[in-house]
């Protein structure tokens, strides 16, 4: 029911755009301002591979992104610089526009779990909180922006192609 509402309701897609905007806001201002002040995510991805997220009982919790810390993102931190901001800057413009929303988030998430898993608690639990609402409503929580108009144009181009695909090989 409440998976229904968030979906379909006007009311949710006003409360779902301020949410929309205000993590819009946040990501696009963590981007822009990596962008701007010469960001080198190194020192960060040190500092989690010194310090890895551990158990009650001392253990590393999450012993496999450590490995994906220390034997790809470290070594190909130069990469890492590019594509953190920019994520960081797109995910925000997208949430803020309401253009491809769902994906916007979804990447938002990847990114905000990335980060718990690197040690950095921060506002990336409410963020994560936030985003799930935001992922869980759909193209109810970019009705009231860019998606309006871009996800009805993509269905009919996709399924327009693809029944026409379709006849063509009966």
């Amino acid at each position: 029911m409440l998976n229904q509402v968030l979906r379909t309701n006007k009311v949710s897609a006003i409360i779902l755009t301020f949410i929309r905007l205000y993590l819009g806001y946040a990501w696009f201002e963590a981007g822009l301002h990596k962008i701007t002040g010469g960001f080198d995510t190194s020192g960060f991805l040190k500092g989690a591979i010194a310090n890895p997220v551990k158990g009650p009982d001392g253990s590393v919790v999450y012993a496999t992104y450590l490995a994906f810390l220390k034997s790809f993102a470290l070594p190909n931190a130069d990469i890492f610089n590019v594509l953190v901001p920019w994520g960081e800057l797109l995910v925000g413009l997208g949430l803020i526009l309401g253009c491809l929303t769902t994906a916007a988030m979804f990447f938002g998430l990847v990114m905000n779990f990335a980060y718990v898993m690197a040690g950095t608690v921060s506002s990336n639990p409410m963020d994560i909180l936030l985003g799930v609402i935001i992922l869980t409503a759909g193209f109810n929580a970019g009705k009231i922006g860019l998606d309006r108009w871009v996800i009805p144009f993509i269905r009919r181009t996709t399924f327009k192609e693809n029944n026409h695909t379709v006849k063509q090989n009966v």
